[in-house]
């Protein structure tokens, strides 16, 4: 056991694959095998859901090369994220306490495919319009935005830097936004959680509420950092094809962004895995944006959303030690 003062300790070294997600008064933990959702009811107890991980590169192991399982990875967490979500949301109905009597449409929807399958769409069309939504502020305003710059000038390269400039500049701008609505904001406090929750871990500490109070919030491997170099990339990228072949037309721009960012995501991931492993000048240099960034996504959680996070984390700890070291 390391030596640790007021339940802080030097880095072991350890660097654990677990992971999670904030959701509605709950947490989802990921580990090598399993994966946790722990929700806190309205009566103060804590709903517990654990399953076995059925990993796409298991049965199609060409999925998960390099660059493709990037694509294929975060396919998988955005629908993953959406049932996590969508089950947490169970527990806390309308505000008015009851539920809303389904449409025709519903009743009919149900009568053809059934619950089951249903759900499944519906957590189908969730992450698709999730997804074609961040394509839309972060790629297609931009281009449409930037396209202002050809009325002053022709140059190339002032509408990539504008375009540049307004991706980062709505991406930070909704994330404040976001911070600033309340139910976020409380899931934003799990965010904390989860995070402490995790460098405990990897600190070698007990998993106790008060290991886990003092540990920061910040962590370099927090799905926020991901979404900036996603941002950060596409920039480079299309900065790079742009220089090389011109496009004007707003449309077509928007077209070359859309094929090119099956690439971002990629190299972002591989990124990310690469600076998950290593911990030096340059990881910290290009970590530092996203964990500031976290400074409107995370926040200090209490006591009862800590315990929520153990809960989680204990669910999908290894069997064999080692087996979820980075």
């Amino acid at each position: 056991m390391p030596n640790c003062e007021n339940g802080r300790c030097p880095r072991t070294g350890f660097k654990t694959m677990c992971g999670g997600q904030a959701l509605i008064e709950g947490i989802m933990m990921r580990g090598p095998r399993k994966q946790a959702i722990v929700v806190r009811r309205q009566d103060g107890g804590l709903e517990e859901r654990v399953e076995e991980l059925k990993l796409v590169k298991d049965r199609h192991p060409i999925l998960g090369v390099p660059l493709i399982r990037g694509v294929i990875n975060f396919v998988d967490a955005m629908v993953n994220g959406v049932k996590a979500l969508m089950f947490s949301a169970d527990f806390y109905p309308d505000e008015e306490g009851e539920e809303a009597e389904p449409s025709k449409f519903e009743r009919w929807l149900e009568e053809k495919l059934g619950t089951e399958k249903l759900m499944r769409a519906a957590v189908v069309l969730a992450a698709v319009l999730g997804i074609a939504f961040s394509i839309a502020l972060f790629f297609l305003l931009p281009t449409l935005l930037g396209s202002a710059v050809t009325l002053v000038s022709d140059s190339m390269l002032a509408r990539n830097l504008a375009e540049s400039l307004l991706k980062i500049v709505i991406f930070i701008g909704y994330l404040a936004l976001c911070s600033r609505m309340k139910d976020i904001h409380r899931v934003f406090e799990y965010h904390g959680a989860e995070h402490k929750t995790i460098f405990c871990y990897e600190a070698g500490l007990p998993l106790t509420v008060e290991n886990v109070r003092v540990q920061p919030r910040h962590h370099p491997r927090c799905g926020t950092s991901f979404l900036f170099m996603v941002i950060f990339v596409s920039i480079l990228v299309s900065t790079v094809f742009f220089s090389i072949w011109p496009v004007h037309n707003a449309l077509l721009r928007f077209l070359a962004h859309l094929v090119m960012l099956p690439l971002v995501v990629g190299i972002s991931y591989e990124f990310n895995r690469w600076a998950g492993r290593h911990d030096g000048p340059i990881t910290r240099i290009f970590v530092a944006p996203g964990l500031w960034l976290q400074n409107f996504t995370t926040f200090e959680p209490d006591d009862s959303m800590i315990e929520v996070g153990i809960t989680a984390l204990k669910h999908v700890l290894p069997e064999v030690e080692g087996e979820d070291r980075w």
